[in-house]
């Protein structure tokens, strides 16, 4: 099984009506970066790390063990589970979750750990588009900002709205009869051969980690996914591109879209939504610049861990 380079600490920490779970990670400064103009100054900005839909925080292990030690050296990086995702829970169930719901949390979270200062942001997937709109909303909270695959979504049109709305009340009388329940498997090693069935890439050794960090054993002993299944009910409100431009008009801080080689876009959307309508997405960003990790797919953090750091590293290290 994988093992950890760097240990990180376990702590919740109160955000809105619910206890926020987070990782952290504490890199010691060294004796000579005691002077706060050092690069490796504890006064850094702190690096947080958002995950995508139903994956959680630790998903970032293999990330923050292939960042070199002069870049963590006096730096916290946290990476929580988004609200009911990993040990995020609700402390009542729910039916279905709002997007809007992320931003709040995740002002609540900058306020605990960096309060006053501007931070160093981090999203996948789920998790950047929701850093992308939050940067736009609070432009002066974020130093730099790396969006890894959150493409957004295709665009839709408001005669679509009716449909919308009946398939969100649709799919949450599926969720109260049961239907959009998550597979249980018999064991951490059925969670592990899941996470490679879905990401051929992921090695073995660290799907068995992960596989311990993204499930847990219920009280028969099977393994449950730790995510609820609340997350599966759609958005009742459709897509609007406009608001998306206007929010991305609003982010000040210098951006890099990442992107993997096997093209996401292109394996979801098909002719819906591509790459170069997101491209054109963002050059409503004033300061962004794109890069491609290789040999990856979505998961682009698990399948090139070394790449996405040094891509990272070298993005948040540039002058200002």
């Amino acid at each position: 099984m994988y093992q950890p380079a760097r240990a990180s600490q376990s702590e919740f920490v109160p955000v809105r009506t619910l206890q926020y779970h987070v990782r952290r990670w504490n890199g010691e400064a060294s004796p000579a970066s005691a002077s706060p103009s050092s690069p490796s100054s504890p006064s850094r900005p702190p690096l947080v790390l958002m995950h995508g839909w139903m994956d959680v925080g630790a998903s970032y292990q293999f990330v923050v063990d292939a960042l070199s030690q002069a870049f963590f050296a006096g730096r916290t990086v946290i990476a929580p589970d988004w609200r009911g995702f990993g040990l995020s829970r609700l402390p009542a169930p729910c039916d279905h979750y709002v997007f809007a719901d992320y931003l709040a949390d995740l002002d609540h979270l900058l306020d605990h750990y960096a309060p006053g200062q501007p931070v160093d942001l981090v999203g996948h997937s789920m998790g950047g588009n929701v850093c992308m709109a939050y940067a736009g909303v609070r432009p002066a909270r974020i130093r730099r900002l790396v969006n890894l695959e959150g493409f957004g979504l295709p665009a839709t049109t408001p005669d679509q709205a009716p449909r919308r709305y009946a398939q969100w009340m649709d799919e949450i009388r599926a969720l109260e009869r049961g239907e959009k329940s998550l597979k249980a498997y018999d064991s951490a090693d059925g969670v592990a051969q899941r996470l490679i069935k879905t990401n051929p890439r992921l090695s073995a050794d660290k799907a068995a980690w992960l596989a311990r960090q993204w499930a847990a054993p219920d009280a028969q002993g099977r393994w449950r996914i730790l995510g609820d299944a609340a997350h599966k009910i759609t958005s009742s409100q459709i897509y609007r591109v406009e608001e998306a431009l206007a929010l991305y008009d609003g982010i000040t801080a210098p951006t890099l879209a990442v992107e993997a080689s096997d093209d996401s876009m292109g394996l979801w959307w098909k002719d819906r939504y591509d790459l170069p309508e997101y491209h054109a997405r963002l050059r409503h960003v004033r300061d962004c610049r794109t890069a491609v990790v290789q040999d990856a797919g979505h998961m682009l953090h698990h399948d090139q861990p070394g790449a996405v750091a040094a891509l990272i590293e070298s993005f948040l290290s540039t002058p200002e």
